[in-house]
Parts: C-alpha cells; structure tokens; sequence
C-alpha cells in the first residue's frame, strides 16, 4: 500500500472505529493500517499514530 492510502486508511480507520491507530513501514517500502493495540512489530517501523481522542 502506499504511503498516501496508509495515512487516508489510517486516519479513516481511527475516527470510524474510535481506536488508536499506527502506521507503519511494512517489507520493501509497503506501508500497512492497524490499530495500535494488536501491533506487535517493531517500534522503529511506526511511522505516524493517529490518535482518534487527541484534539
């Protein structure tokens, strides 16, 4: 996924679901969307946390 459809996802995923949400860089510069407590990777690979309740 692209940089570009990671964050609109990312960002689309918080509000929807009221969840902390990271973005991060996957394999071979894929990006990927998911909600920050089931991501278990590795903390260097986040690139942006959308936080739904952060004004």
């Amino acid at each position: 996924m692209s940089q570009a459809l990671a964050f609109a996802n990312g960002w689309n995923l918080a509000t929807t679901l009221m969840v902390c949400v990271v973005v991060f860089l996957a394999d071979t510069g894929n990006f990927g969307v998911m909600p920050s407590a089931e991501y278990d990777g590795d903390p260097s690979a986040v690139v942006h946390e959308f936080d739904p309740f952060q004004p």
